[in-house]
């Protein structure tokens, strides 16, 4: 079932006045969607943002009876393709896959993007929250946090570091554990996640943060050692795998998905899509399929992920200035 709203447009003043003199009516309702929509993941094609949007634009195509096509434009710790969202048009047909990092990272940098991130964009809902996980190699000479910090000691300046980008939430991840543990480890930037889990795994870096559903599979055939994840409490799907803040106390970082308008989008439009997000949320496939890769199902509407978003600005700017940051 095609499930269409009507937005009603605005009226020019020259026209309004010709309303008003009796002339037809010159406001007009369309329905919506009436073409397709193009939602923008900001990270490379193929990495672990791809597997979780990809299902939810499949359950919109079906339920607004209108392809939901999804364009990846990467770089710039995803300030590229946020950057790109807020400058299109806010009739609801250019969408954005928001993540943590440009939205909540990157004005804290000091390069900053062309966005504001509460001024440009309007929120539409919350999708998922999760950790990341320190990986090595199964042949690293560390089985532990306490063995890779001691390592670290031992060998300062000889581990490397991948993440998805300067000040990405990878990247803040990698700097505070290096500053709490008092280590010197080297950065490597990457446009997106696949390419660091195969540098991993032939020995061109020695580590990362990586997102935990995109590792997952991995982990679990032994292709890569999960060291410890970045949140507070273990994941359930990886409960033998202790928590940084286990030996680096006060260690937590949290990372999130959600989607959003361009600024000034009309809010029927935000309702419709906040409502078909949380229906698509419900679905016993989708919220499997989300669980199963280590993924938290988080909906939250436009409101409370705003809210969100405004306390992650504070949050992050405090990170970002404790980690100090380098390439």
């Amino acid at each position: 079932m095609k499930y269409g709203i009507n937005v009603v447009r605005a009226c020019p003043a020259v026209l309004c006045a010709a309303l008003a003199a009796g002339a037809a009516p010159a406001s007009r309702a369309e329905e919506y969607p009436s073409r397709p929509v193009m939602v923008v993941n900001t990270w490379a094609p193929g990495g672990p943002s791809d597997a979780i949007i990809r299902p939810l634009l499949e359950k919109f195509s079906q339920r607004f009876g209108q392809p939901f096509v999804l364009e990846n434009r990467s770089g710039a710790n995803g300030s590229i393709g946020t950057s790109y969202v807020a400058r299109a048009r806010s009739d609801g047909y250019t969408l954005l896959f928001a993540n943590v990092g440009p939205i909540a990272i990157s004005p804290w940098l000091p390069d900053k993007p062309n966005y504001d991130s509460q001024k440009d964009f309007q929120p539409i809902g919350q999708i998922v929250s999760g950790s990341t996980v320190l990986v090595v190699a199964p042949s690293f000479p560390a089985n532990t946090m306490r063995e890779f910090i001691d390592y670290a000691k031992k060998h300062p300046g000889k581990i490397t570091y991948g993440s998805v980008g300067l000040g990405s939430s990878t990247h803040v991840a990698g700097a505070t554990l290096a500053k709490m543990a008092d280590i010197e480890m080297v950065h490597a930037p990457y446009r997106g996640s696949s390419q660091i889990q195969i540098d991993i795994m032939s020995g061109q870096i020695q580590s990362a943060f990586v997102n935990l559903g995109g590792a997952l599979e991995l982990i679990r055939a032994g292709k890569l050692k999960a060291i410890a994840v970045s949140t507070q409490s273990r994941s359930a799907v990886l409960p033998d795998v202790p928590a940084v803040a286990e030996t680096v106390p006060g260690f937590d970082f949290n990372v999130w998905y959600g989607l959003m308008a361009p600024a000034g989008t009309p809010v029927e439009i935000v309702q419709a899509l906040s409502a078909a997000l949380k229906a698509t949320m419900e679905m016993p496939d989708i919220k499997g399929r989300l669980l199963a890769s280590g993924l938290d199902p988080n909906f939250t509407g436009p409101e409370a992920f705003g809210k969100k978003i405004e306390q992650d600005l504070a949050a992050w700017k405090r990170a970002v200035a404790n980690a100090n940051l380098t390439p």
